[in-house]
């Protein structure tokens, strides 16, 4: 029941952002297709370790390029 409700924070802090986490928009590119900044990319990781008081580990994050990648992580 814990993963459901973190999965509940997590896309809620995605729509905060306007991503939409259905469907291929999961996978988009951060760079390319979802045309965010390096700094709201921080942010938006930054929200979602704020919301579960979970920490990703830095040499981690700097290898997220989607959505899904970011959710693994904190799923993890």
């Amino acid at each position: 029941m814990k993963n459901y409700t973190d999965l509940r924070k997590i896309s809620k802090v995605f729509h905060q952002y306007g991503i939409d986490l259905t469907g291929k928009r999961k996978y988009a590119s951060f760079d390319s297709d979802l045309r965010m900044d390096k700094v709201f990319v921080s942010g938006l990781i930054f929200e979602l370790e704020y919301e579960l008081r979970k920490q990703i580990a830095d040499d981690k994050v700097e290898g997220v390029k989607a959505p899904a990648q970011i959710i693994e992580l904190l799923m993890s």
